[in-house]
């Protein structure tokens, strides 16, 4: 079973291009391409590959001093600058840098044409001008915007607390939601109807669709929806399963910190709004006492109003979860579990694990496979990326928190997510291991989230049995250094990246270099040989223990 995932942009706040070319000291020039303004950079990249292609993530600066173009050779027009800059647009690269001296003397004129045909914003970087120097004046000014995010959030935070330990509550934190959004925020009550607001009063058509996302949420599995109606973003979210409960937003804009924000709002109002409505607080109470005694996780289950499965079976996702800089704390694990539809939280060391109930199964042929961002695709697992796919609400996809019918969690902003597979509570702790393992690998290849998804192959055709006697007769020569068969498994997950493999298990990538050598040392065998290694992904997959 493999956990195939997307490469994404990373998760530090882009900067504009325009911020970049105001910096005196650089004396970048834009020679062609849309207004600096409207560019945003993710980073900046050095190469002078003909093809850049492989080597870029999307949303790069990417810079080169034209090595690799032959005109300064005495060869001009045998260079393919249009395939050069189609490449670099496939590849989502947001600007290209071009440094001119000692190579060339200006910026080929074929390059500027090309840049200007495929819209690529182009820009001259002066002799005196190192690479190195733009690349540390990008990720300045990505610090700068990070920490600017951060201090915006936690001072949002902060007022909403100060506001929710007020006389009135519920009033206070949506005023001063709904001032921090420059927005609208509503309480919606168990019938849909409006018990407070606050913010700027919208027009008749955005009120409309708010109470409508409101209506939305609470008849489906999910937490959370998003929409877009005449320019204004609107958001809604569910305060605790079954409650009936809805907090909506209507804002003219949406910055990259605002969903973290309206998450922390509905994880106060959820408190505010009371527990005992539903009586799930008292249920799980129960359920932890049963457990304690001696109950079967089976038998408890249905105490935590978790979703349907096949027949009276309840199905639930296991979700790992690291935040994208710094360690969880108790209210953003919180927000975290309201966004993704449970209050089953446990944040723990640097991992937040969330157990979220699954939707029921749609009837045969009545499923959606999404397509595009957000997607679960056909295979052994599934990425999404780290931006939820905006305007997705009741004509859209799906809502944020949860996917369409059968998708489970899919990504949250400022999170890094590894997802199970649905599984009955007796399965439960197979699920924790898979979810730890989904997001050791999303981690490595810098995924917002990676899904673990099992379907039928010729290993099945084994009988679990024999399978497993074989497993451990192959792999007993590693069997007692579980440090051995864990970074193998790592390494074989991620194709035999040295890079990735040491992310994933977070040592040098020298050790596991170290490790895979032993490995081949105490196995007898050829870790370069596909069947070798197809042999050993069979073993320990059926290795248990």
């Amino acid at each position: 079973m493999q956990e195939t995932a997307v490469p994404s942009a990373p998760p530090t706040p882009p900067v504009s291009l325009a911020a970049l070319l105001s910096r005196d000291d650089l004396g970048l020039r834009q020679i062609t391409g849309p207004p600096a303004g409207e560019v945003t950079i993710h980073g900046a990249h050095t190469s002078e590959m003909s093809d850049p292609y492989p080597y870029l993530l999307g949303g790069e600066l990417l810079l080169t001093a034209g090595v690799h173009i032959p005109e300064a050779a005495g060869r001009p027009g045998s260079f393919d600058f249009d395939g050069y800059v189609a490449r670099i647009v496939a590849a989502g690269g947001a600007a290209l840098g071009f440094g001119v001296a000692p190579v060339h003397d200006t910026v080929p004129a074929g390059l500027v044409a090309a840049c200007e045909e495929h819209g690529l914003p182009l820009v001259e970087v002066p002799p005196r001008t190192t690479f190195s120097g733009v690349a540390r004046a990008v990720w300045q000014l990505m610090a700068r915007a990070r920490l600017s995010e951060l201090r915006r959030i936690t001072e949002a935070q902060q007022g909403l607390a100060a506001a929710a330990s007020r006389p009135d509550p519920v009033p206070s934190v949506l005023r001063r939601l709904a001032g921090r959004l420059e927005g609208r925020a509503v309480l919606y009550g168990p019938e849909g109807a409006e018990i407070a607001a606050a913010g700027r009063e919208p027009g008749d058509e955005v009120r409309r669709a708010l109470a409508e996302l409101a209506r939305f949420v609470t008849g489906h599995p999910s937490s959370t929806a998003t929409d877009t109606v005449a320019g204004t973003r609107l958001a809604a979210y569910a305060l605790g399963p079954g409650r009936g409960f809805v907090l909506g937003v209507a804002a003219p804009h949406r910055e990259s910190g605002d969903h973290t924000i309206a998450s922390v709002a509905a994880v106060l109002l959820s408190l505010l709004t009371g527990e005992h409505q539903s009586g799930t607080g008292a249920a799980r109470s129960s359920a932890l006492v049963r457990l304690l005694l001696g109950a079967r996780r089976e038998e408890v289950a249905p105490l935590l109003g978790g979703g349907e499965g096949d027949g009276a079976v309840t199905r639930w996702y296991v979700v790992h979860a690291r935040p994208d800089t710094g360690a969880p704390d108790a209210v953003s694990a919180s927000a975290l579990g309201a966004a993704l539809g449970s209050p089953l939280v446990d944040a723990a060391d640097d991992v937040v694990r969330v157990l979220v109930p699954a939707p029921p199964r749609a009837e045969d042929g009545g499923g959606v496979r999404p397509e595009g961002d957000g997607s679960v695709r056909p295979e052994a697992g599934a990425a999404a990326p780290r931006k939820p796919p905006a305007g997705s609400g009741p004509a859209g996809s799906g809502p944020a928190g949860s996917g369409p019918a059968g998708s489970g969690p899919v990504a949250q902003p400022g999170w890094t997510l590894g997802v199970s597979a649905p599984v009955a509570p007796a399965e439960w702790p197979a699920a924790d291991a898979q979810a730890a393992r989904a997001l050791a690998r999303a981690r490595a290849t810098r995924s917002a989230l990676v899904r673990h998804a099992e379907r039928p192959g010729f290993a099945d055709l084994v009988p679990p049995g024999e399978a497993e006697a074989h497993a451990r007769a192959l792999l007993a020569p590693i069997g007692g250094v579980p440090a051995l068969a864990e970074t193998l498994r790592a390494w074989l997950s991620l194709h035999g990246s040295w890079d990735r493999t040491a992310v994933a298990l977070s040592v040098h990538r020298n050790t596991v270099r170290q490790r895979i050598a032993r490995c081949a040392a105490l196995l007898g065998a050829d870790l370069d040989d596909p069947d070798v290694r197809m042999e050993l992904w069979f073993a320990l997959r059926h290795l248990r223990g």
